[in-house]
């Protein structure tokens, strides 16, 4: 078992109007400035809930292409992933309940496109944040080869 520890920090008072400004941190990284969503009296500059949710599936979806991609020695260049994360009510209580990742995917020429496809879907299957979820997530990816 793998433990991630991490803290976060809020100041301020409830008693009135109050913050929805915290910060988030991990030991030896950088502190990131948190808050609510802008339709919930956050600050729109700093990442909110439903950023970080989609940007962790982002990055744990990426991270297992690659490997699979490296392991069928498939050359993948560029990765520039497009994530929108829907939030709605169900039953009377706001959840994800779909993230969509649409990246565009750029590979060296003479590299199995169709590999490349199949390889992007299979990586959901392994990707520990996208299993630990229920929101559905749609993949849509497009793949472009690098001109020679």
């Amino acid at each position: 078992m793998e433990g991630f520890p991490l803290r976060l920090k809020w100041r301020g008072s409830t008693a009135e109007e109050y913050s929805r400004d915290a910060v988030a941190g991990a030991e030896g990284k950088p502190d990131l400035s948190v808050s609510a969503g802008t339709g919930y009296g956050g600050n729109g500059a700093h990442w909110n809930p439903e950023d970080l949710l989609g940007a962790s599936l982002a990055q744990c979806h990426l991270l297992t292409f690659l490997a699979l991609a490296k392991k069928l020695r498939l050359d993948v260049r560029d990765y520039d992933d497009s994530v929108t994360v829907v939030l709605e009510a169900v039953e009377k209580v706001k959840r994800v309940t779909q993230v969509r990742l649409a990246p565009v995917i750029r590979v060296a020429p003479g590299t199995d496109v169709e590999k490349v496809r199949e390889m992007f879907f299979k990586a959901h299957k392994y990707c520990f944040i996208g299993q630990s979820i229920t929101a559905q997530v749609v993949m849509e990816p497009t793949i472009e080869v690098l001109p020679a």
